[in-house]
């Protein structure tokens, strides 16, 4: 006889681990609280619908905070895996010039979505809309609202898959936490991650400068650092490099209430190279004499200007020291409904090594709903995908 599966919740965890499971083993059905299905999934492709990241898989599991946690579910199902999968299911992928992978030109978010939903069907998934899980019954059955009628449910197999706080509108507000809680299950409360980062700006710096980015460079914050995009914006700055280092600022601001990130505006020279560079005779201004020597000019000497006082700007050695550890204040993060992900969520102690609630058996938790972080670039949905593989892999087995 086939054993029952609920899965709550149609993110991409809970909709790869519905195709995961052998439908000859399980009845599966899946319960979303919206009247659509895997909204946020739909939202996050408004910006160019990036899947996965191309690296190597050394390079791969190296971005999930903690280190430890995803990396044997990552190395199970990887990103060459989720690739070949949707391939299966006529999803083609390319790598763009970023190595992020996208699908083939013309592939909207939508179209993802249906073939994944196709391949449900397939396997004879059941999909049930605007059901809103309420906790559970004296019975321990699984309570459902639709539409504003109570629904029990007893199934064998329970998998939340109810995602994180951020962008509620989509249905991910985090709200489940309390019904967990009254089972004894630790919560880490939820924080902002790939977030925008506040910046008390010069009202004259930011009234020239809003919107503008820096490309090509690096930074840094306790000892870890990252490359790639900064924007520079009305409440501070955001970026796929800022986005990189959220876990080292989130932590910092919680110890602090701030934090220090060094922006390298050169990261191919050396400091040495620098102030040769600028120690070099010149008849112009010192100001032209660093555009030309070192291409640095606009946005770039503007922030250099905004930190230095004029004895240290013209000063080769003290500059080419600013210009590869130019020092931002972080004072805070921006509201956790702005912000990209959230990290927070059922604590990683209170799960197995296959994500079962070690306190209710046969309950399991999976995707954004744990406390793990990953930065933009395809990590966050590779880690939920994953997380769905590997359970319905493991569940198969039993």
């Amino acid at each position: 006889m086939k054993r029952s599966v609920a899965i709550i919740g149609s993110g991409p965890s809970a909709l790869m681990l519905g195709c995961a499971l052998d439908p000859e083993k399980f009845g599966v059905t899946i319960y979303e609280k919206n009247f659509a299905l895997a909204r946020k999934f739909l939202v996050a492709g408004d910006g160019g619908f990036n899947l996965t990241h191309s690296e190597t898989i050394e390079e791969f599991v190296s971005r999930y905070t903690p280190a430890a946690f995803l990396n044997e579910t990552i190395r199970s199902f990887t990103n060459e895996d989720l690739r070949e999968w949707l391939k299966q299911l006529g999803i083609e992928t390319y790598v763009g010039t970023s190595k992020r992978v996208f699908p083939i030109k013309g592939i909207k978010p939508i179209d993802v979505l249906n073939a994944i939903l196709d391949e449900l069907s397939r396997r004879k998934v059941s999909l049930k809309t605007s059901h809103e899980w309420k906790g559970w019954s004296l019975e321990n059955e699984l309570i459902f609202d639709h539409k504003g009628n109570e629904i029990a449910v007893g199934p064998d197999i329970t998998v939340f898959a109810l995602g994180g706080a951020s962008w509620s509108k989509t249905g991910s507000d985090g709200g489940w936490t309390k019904l967990l809680v009254n089972k004894g299950i630790e919560i880490i409360p939820f924080q902002p991650s790939n977030c925008a980062y506040e910046i008390k700006w010069e009202k004259g710096f930011i009234s020239q400068w809003e919107g503008s980015s820096l490309k090509n460079i690096s930074l840094s914050c306790c000892g870890s650092e990252r490359k790639g995009e900064l924007v520079i914006t009305n409440f501070g700055i955001e970026g796929g490099a800022v986005y990189g280092l959220s876990p080292q600022m989130r932590k910092e601001l919680n110890e602090k209430k701030e934090a220090e990130l060094l922006l390298d505006l050169k990261p191919t020279y050396k400091p040495a190279d620098i102030e040769a560079r600028l120690g070099k005779k010149r008849n112009c201004s010192f100001t032209d004499h660093i555009k030309t020597e070192l291409n640095i000019s606009g946005l770039p000497l503007a922030l250099l200007k905004s930190v230095t006082t004029k004895e240290e700007f013209l000063d080769p050695t003290k500059l080419a020291v600013k210009i590869k550890r130019l020092p931002l204040r972080i004072t805070g993060m921006a509201p956790i409904n702005e912000a990209i992900s959230t990290v927070g969520g059922v604590a990683l102690a209170e799960i197995d090594g296959f994500f079962q609630i070690k306190k209710l058996p046969n309950h399991y938790a999976i995707g954004e709903m744990l406390d793990w972080d990953a930065p933009t670039g395809g990590y966050l949905l590779q880690g939920c995908f994953s997380m769905g593989a590997v359970l319905g892999k493991s569940l198969n087995k039993s």
